[in-house]
């Protein structure tokens, strides 16, 4: 199983406020959507209330939750943690499990940031000061550039950004 972590970060490493994304870059949007189907994904309880409380439509969609969650909607399977979550996935998928994506929130990514593989980051050249979540530092003694695009300029927001994938050193 090769561990990712999927977001949008700004320059100051926000990455929310209030259980809500920052921006609506729908390049992003795309980019994550492009990423992430057909693989699971993982994501904390309020993540999931984010995104409206339902799945993510062709991908397995694990929460993490460590209240019970007898209303569970259908397409969605509960973890206690995120070591629970990766051996549900690999419980369901077995050695084909291929990449699995943890997309949020901030609390799960930190967790997550140790054992990843690879980090899909889409980096937005913006600095929101009022964000009360951030991703954690990205450190080049242990990350390297694999691939990254030329900077874009989203139309709606007039923010810069591009999409950097990095691989464990």
């Amino acid at each position: 199983m090769e561990k990712c972590i999927i977001v949008a970060i700004a320059d100051n490493r926000a990455i929310g406020k209030s259980n809500a994304l920052l921006w609506h870059i729908a390049d992003d949007m795309k980019y994550f959507r492009q990423t992430t189907t057909g693989c699971p994904v993982v994501m904390g309880w309020m993540t999931f209330q984010s995104i409206g409380g339902r799945p993510l439509p062709k991908r397995d969609n694990v929460v993490i939750s460590i209240f019970p969650w007898p209303d569970k909607p259908e397409g969605v399977k509960v973890a206690g943690s995120l070591d629970e979550a990766y051996s549900i996935i690999e419980r369901d998928h077995g050695a084909d499990v291929g990449k699995v994506f943890v997309m949020g929130g901030g609390e799960t990514y930190r967790q997550a940031l140790p054992t990843a593989d690879k980090l899909y980051i889409t980096h937005v050249h913006a600095v929101i000061e009022d964000a009360d979540t951030f991703f954690p530092v990205i450190d080049p003694k242990i990350w390297e550039v694999e691939s990254t695009t030329p900077v874009a300029i989203d139309p709606e927001t007039g923010y810069g950004y591009e999409f950097t994938v990095y691989t464990r050193k």
